[in-house]
């Protein structure tokens, strides 16, 4: 979606849906994200420093969804001779 457009800017007949703004600002996100590791989402440029070597610290946190997910496939890995071909996990939250 064109930035404008999120902001609030209504198209009108036989305007341009991207401004050139809404390119700059696309590929100024591009670059950005092109730069950005795909794990933890830091600038490589830093994240990959010598001198930031000790400059991060990182809180664990455990999010259930993906554990009963993670326990769901171990059952079912071991009750079919561990075959996940084409197995999707749909986690949805119980109801109280």
């Amino acid at each position: 979606m064109p930035r404008s457009i999120f902001l609030g800017r209504v198209v009108g007949e036989g305007e341009p849906l991207w401004l050139d703004e809404d390119r700059h600002w696309a590929l100024a996100l591009a670059e950005v994200e092109a730069d950005s590791c795909p794990d933890c989402h830091q600038p490589w440029g830093e994240a990959t420093d010598k001198e930031n070597e000790e400059g991060y610290q990182a809180h664990l946190v455990k999010c259930h969804a993906c554990s009963m997910s993670a326990k769901s496939v171990r059952a079912y890995q071991s009750r079919n001779n561990s075959d996940t071909d084409g197995l999707h996990v749909h986690v949805e939250r119980k109801r109280r």
